[in-house]
């Protein structure tokens, strides 16, 4: 699996190999899961798929530290989600996008080139790839590959840095709610993080990451909220992830980022989802925080347990969400 690295005066790759991600449901399903499916699987060998600093100017916009960002939707008032100029940064995002000729390469990259924030869109149509280097969040690539007639799958998200643990997602698989979060880290003192839910009781919740992944008593056994004693405060703890709002339809969506966050340090923790704006309650559900796949990690179409291919899969086999 190619994994890009951090582009200077020169282009500089190296091979990496890492666990198996959870962004796929069907390939790697969150630890909480009772019965995980096998994940052995046949890995495709993509040919010259490396970008070079030229096609997405790596050096000028993924080498430079960005500014504080926030939000693109008020859906937390907290101080631990910065909220300054509503704009995400930039990162990969790769999906894998059911594409037979040059035409679904056209049509595919016309629509993505239309969405706001999208700076440069490549397209590898012999492994069935698409990559985007923007602001836009996943919610926001998705509908709009949805609009093409296509079908398309999140493999992969991150920024060609060496950070051992680029990705993360916690998934909640029901019965009564569903929903995806995910963590990308931009830069050793920021994360991005992106997060759908349905079938919540409307009205603000509170939400964090919690010390533990234990989840044999739900999120009552997840500890507290997690709080580095060299990040956070006791007013205002690390893990703390603000208020979501949800609709009347029972759905709520986040995009936003958080300073000092380090996605590696959230493997194995928790997500957790109150019933309370000011978490007074054990909380409704939670869900483990698993790894999940950075940029060029995750190119397998088929499982070789069953030999389905992504496209035969039913969307029974993922979670119920947009992110």
């Amino acid at each position: 699996m190619a994994f890009l690295r951090s582009v200077t005066n020169t282009t500089k790759t190296a091979i990496a190999a890492f666990a198996l991600p959870a962004a796929l449901a069907f390939s790697s399903l969150s630890p909480s899961s009772p019965n995980p499916k096998p994940e052995n699987l046949f890995f495709l060998s993509p040919s010259s798929f490396l970008l070079t600093s030229a096609r997405f100017g790596l050096v000028k916009n993924l080498t430079q530290r960005p500014s504080s960002v926030s939000m693109d939707t008020s859906t937390s008032n907290q101080k631990p989600i910065s909220q300054d100029n509503g704009a995400l940064p930039e990162i990969l995002t790769e999906f894998m996008v059911d594409m037979k000729c040059e035409g679904c390469v056209n049509s595919v990259r016309n629509k993505l080139q239309t969405v706001n924030g999208v700076k440069n869109v490549e397209v590898d149509l012999a492994n069935q790839v698409v990559r985007i280097l923007g602001s836009s969040p996943v919610k926001t690539m998705t509908e709009a590959l949805e609009k093409t007639g296509r079908n398309a799958r999140l493999i992969g998200q991150g920024i060609p840095e060496d950070f051992l643990v680029s990705a993360a997602v916690a998934e909640f698989k029901g019965p009564d709610i569903f929903g995806v979060v995910r963590f990308a880290q931009v830069n050793m003192e920021l994360a991005r993080i992106e997060a759908s839910f349905s079938g919540v009781s409307p009205g603000k919740h509170g939400w964090s990451i919690n010390e533990f992944g234990d989840l044999t008593k739900g999120a009552a056994s997840t500890g507290k909220v997690f709080n580095p004693t060299n990040q956070g405060t006791e007013q205002e703890p690390l893990g703390d992830l603000g208020t979501l709002d949800v609709d009347e339809k029972g759905d709520a969506f986040f995009s936003g980022t958080k300073r000092k966050l380090r996605v590696a340090d959230l493997i194995g923790r928790s997500v957790v989802l109150f019933g309370t704006e000011d978490k007074s309650d054990e909380g409704l559900t939670a869900a483990v925080i698993a790894r999940s796949a950075g940029v060029g990690e995750n190119y397998k179409k088929v499982c070789t347990c069953d030999g389905t291919i992504i496209w035969e899969s039913s969307n029974n086999d993922f979670v119920a969400s947009k992110v």
